[in-house]
């Protein structure tokens, strides 16, 4: 059997209603801002149920223009974490200011224990990451900011439709960011993301910066970016956003087999499944024994399993300026050598789901 890591195949098996819409778009022309990039900003939206949602070109530009809209530039630093993914430091970067890490704990979010230590004067926010389909302490997060009086911004690229008791993952901070990778949970063929905030005045600054700083066609208020949500990749959006609540239920579905049928082999350890915490799984990960050797033996037996992520992000010759040592962040340096990633998307069948667990079962039983 193979068990393939892309769902994308069977995600868009049949794209013939994509393409209705995308041939009446094409005979509009309406493909800067259009109608469709409107509707799918609404449908988004009330989704999450926010007040506002600006598309923009990538998850990593969703990262940064609330920063920039907030004013961060040379010499600001911004508090994150020592194991997320390029993005969220590249879209610090980006702005000019500098990424202060912070260690993870066990569900690959930061560690709201560690964050009030590694504040300075120079810090100017917060950006939490929620990653694999998890979700950060907002409470002890928001506490730390207020007593600061730092601004949030949250990195919800990994886990849309997330909750925290009850509250969605985004709605927290001042704004948050969402991504529309092929990999992400509302994919549009191609790179994309979305700004989510319920403050009006963000909202409309994010507006500008997305498009040149423009007010209207002939009036530039400010300096700012192209990077706008195409009208096409709307429309695949609008066809997705439908199906989110059921992907995002099927993938916890299928993540609660996979933990029923992993948890008593010898040498896999599960992440804790806080009950207050709704998990939508973009990342299945185990900490396991001997992970090199189950990685190799998985794909040797058809299984695309992957590595999220082998080489610590503060650790990439790119970071060297910060003057990281190995053993800076230990959890994060364990994690690079325990953690496996399983595939979990809503298309795998049961008959999947089982091969991956007979699969780890034989290795650690042989």
């Amino acid at each position: 059997m193979h068990v393939r890591y892309s769902p994308l195949g069977q995600q868009y098996a049949d794209p013939e209603p994509i393409f209705k819409e995308l041939r009446e778009l094409v005979a509009s022309g309406d493909f800067t801002l259009g109608k469709p990039v409107s509707e799918f900003e609404a449908m988004f939206a009330k989704m999450l149920g926010v007040k506002h949602a600006i598309g923009v070109g990538s998850g990593t530009d969703a990262c940064k223009i609330p920063l920039k809209a907030l004013g961060l530039g040379p010499g600001d630093e911004v508090i994150t974490c020592a194991n997320t993914f390029w993005a969220t430091v590249g879209a610090i970067n980006e702005v000019g200011a500098k990424p202060v890490f912070v260690d993870c704990n066990d569900n690959f979010c930061i560690n709201t224990d560690l964050i009030e230590r590694a504040i300075t004067p120079q810090t100017k926010a917060i950006m939490p990451v929620h990653l694999t389909g998890d979700a950060v302490d907002m409470e002890a997060v928001l506490k730390i900011a207020q007593k600061y009086n730092l601004p949030v911004v949250e990195d919800g690229c990994q886990s849309l439709l997330g909750e925290i008791n009850g509250k969605k993952v985004g709605t927290f901070g001042i704004a948050a960011a969402f991504s529309m990778h092929p990999l992400k949970i509302i994919n549009v063929w191609g790179d994309a993301g979305i700004i989510v905030t319920n403050d009006d005045a963000m909202a409309e600054h994010c507006k500008l910066l997305r498009n040149h700083g423009l007010k209207n066609r002939d009036e530039m208020i400010l300096l700012g970016y192209n990077t706008r949500l195409d009208s096409t990749q709307a429309v695949v959006g609008k066809y997705i956003v439908p199906q989110t609540p059921w992907i995002v239920e099927q993938r916890a579905k299928n993540a609660q087999y996979l933990d029923a049928g992993l948890k008593n082999i010898p040498g896999v350890r599960i992440p804790e499944r806080k009950p207050n915490i709704k998990h939508v799984y973009l990342l299945y990960i185990l900490f396991v024994e001997q992970r090199d050797a189950l990685l190799k033996y998985c794909i040797e037996n058809g299984i695309e399993a992957k590595i999220h992520y082998p080489i610590p992000l503060y650790q990439q010759k790119a970071l060297d300026y910060l003057g990281h040592q190995p053993g800076d962040f230990p959890v994060t340096d364990r994690h690079a050598k325990e953690c496996i990633t399983f595939p979990i998307d809503q298309h795998l069948s049961t008959q999947e789901l089982d091969f991956i667990i007979e699969t780890v079962r034989n290795f650690y039983l042989k």
